[in-house]
């Protein structure tokens, strides 16, 4: 029997909880207490206050480690709904199967959860992510490999299983699919695509799955760029966003050519990411300006309109990456960050931090409705800074300057309800989630 420890520091100081939850029983219902809809409540003991507080890591200044709460054994993915406040993670119990639970981030409370299953790749943790549609809202999670016998590329799933963010309904999509799937939850809805010209499309609202073809992409007239390198980025609430070697659409949306910032040359844009509101995307500047040969012009475009909501200049990197930085939304949409690029929707500012000589030393991680982003110096991208790489930094966008923390400060990985989630991997190879409150 495995068990999974949840302890509990209630704010204020006055009483110390811990919660031991028994994912495994002898006898009985392995699920738990079943629901009709699927979802189980969860089950907790309160344990003496003699547990203590939560771990206390060396954090950002902004937060407080003298209460809050903490999870072991979670998995390496979480997904967050600001609307509600839940946290969603996975943890591992008998047989290789995965259950997926909740967190109130604002309370350190249980909430729901899902029932264990056993996923087509059950070595390694299912993808955890948070999609909606309207204002319906999912956390989906997702694991390829074989069923069956495996002998046929039928045999060869991708397993999609989408929870009710309120109530933790449950519905299992099984897509076909040959080869490594892109999977996007950006726009409302799912995309899976071969990183190509080819998807398909999960409603999460009903299941219903579609396929769609390079055939179908809608290329733009006049734009012989668009049919090479084309590769299916996501969706936006128009439609699928698609680009190619050069330039990039909307399908049946708008064009980039025609949205393109101003100084720069029409038919150089490139998707390098995108929120569900916003593409961020990368343009050359007009040949015949100083900076042509030497800058490149970041744009964030509104993802329904096309147009430019803010930009700014970087240096070319001496070696182009092979994976440009992921766009990462303060919950309110004011702030957006992406590597060494930090952007200010609201005042629709921009800044690149790089050095005199065109070096990007800084990426960003984190970024919080106050305001404040975190990341690390000299380390290699977001992933590393969180687990711990490089200088830890925080950078104030009320003042575009950023500041050292302590060498060995963890950094959140995300803030919703005013906490900061924190993680960490102790000696025991355990994930532990902690959540420590904003000071003030």
């Amino acid at each position: 029997m495995r068990q999974k420890i949840v302890r509990l520091t209630l704010v204020g100081g006055v009483v110390f909880l811990a919660l031991l939850l028994l994912l495994a029983t002898c006898g009985g219902d392995p699920e738990g207490k079943k629901k009709d809809d699927g979802a189980a409540t969860a089950t907790a003991k309160p344990v003496l206050p003699s547990a203590g507080p939560v771990t206390r890591l060396t954090v950002p200044p902004q937060y407080t480690t003298d209460r809050g709460w903490e999870i072991i054994g979670s998995s390496p993915d979480v997904a967050v709904s600001h609307s509600t406040g839940l946290l969603a993670y996975l943890e591992r119990s008998e047989g290789n199967r995965y259950r997926l639970r909740t967190v109130d981030t604002a309370t350190g409370e249980l909430g729901w959860r899902g029932r264990a299953w056993r996923p087509p790749d059950p070595l390694h943790y299912p993808k955890l992510a948070t999609v909606a549609k309207g204002d319906r809202q999912y956390f989906v999670t997702w694991s390829y490999g074989k069923v069956g016998d495996g002998l046929s590329p039928e045999d060869t799933v991708l397993a999609l299983d989408l929870y009710d963010v309120t109530n933790g309904n449950r519905q299992r999509v099984e897509v076909p699919w040959s080869g490594a799937p892109k999977v996007t939850t950006t726009g409302p809805g799912i995309v899976i695509s071969d990183a190509k010209a080819n998807s398909t499309l999960v409603d999460p609202v009903t299941g219903e799955v579609s396929e769609l073809g390079a055939e179908k992409l809608g290329y733009p007239k006049g734009c012989p760029a668009c049919k090479q390198l084309t590769e299916v980025h996501g969706r936006t609430a128009d439609g699928l966003l698609v680009g190619g070697a050069r330039e990039f659409w909307v399908r049946g949306g708008w064009f980039s050519r025609n949205v393109a910032p101003k100084g720069t040359e029409k038919d150089s844009g490139v998707v390098t990411s995108m929120t569900p509101d916003h593409v961020l995307a990368k343009w050359q500047p007009a040949k015949k300006t100083k900076r042509a040969a030497t800058h490149e012009l970041w744009a964030v475009h509104d993802a329904a309109t096309g147009e430019v909501l803010t930009s700014v200049e970087c240096h070319k990197p001496a070696i182009k990456p092979g994976r440009y930085p992921q766009a990462v939304l303060s919950p309110s949409g004011d702030y957006l960050i992406a590597g060494n690029l930090a952007f200010d929707l609201a005042a629709k500012q921009g800044r690149c931090f790089e050095d005199e000589g065109g070096t990007a030393h800084l990426t960003l991680a984190t970024v919080t409705d106050d305001g404040i982003a975190y990341g690390a110096e000299n380390a290699r991208d977001a992933s590393e800074a969180l687990s711990g790489g490089g200088l830890p930094v925080a950078m104030d966008f009320a003042t575009w300057s950023t500041e050292r923390l302590s060498r060995n400060a963890r950094l959140p990985g995300t803030e919703t309800t005013g906490v900061g989630v924190f993680r960490w991997t102790d000696r025991q190879d355990r994930t532990h989630l902690i959540g420590y409150p904003r000071t003030g």
